[in-house]
């Protein structure tokens, strides 16, 4: 019997970066993990348009980002 029980870890396994490959199902925005260049994704990420990288890492959104 597996105990479900939350832990939070360790601070390295916190900073975890979760890393997606070009051609899975994705929603949100992204950034290639080799140049940096944004994207918004409403289907399959791509290839990099910019290097042709195929790592893409989730972008944190929060509301409040663009507001001056």
């Amino acid at each position: 019997m597996v105990d479900d029980v939350h832990r939070s870890g360790t601070a390295e396994e916190s900073d975890f970066v979760q890393f997606f490959a070009t051609g899975e199902p994705a929603k949100g925005e992204y950034h290639c993990a080799e140049c940096g260049y944004g994207i918004a994704v409403f289907s399959v990420l791509p290839a990099c348009p910019m290097c042709a990288g195929e790592s893409w890492e989730q972008s944190s959104w929060s509301p409040f980002r663009n507001r001056h």
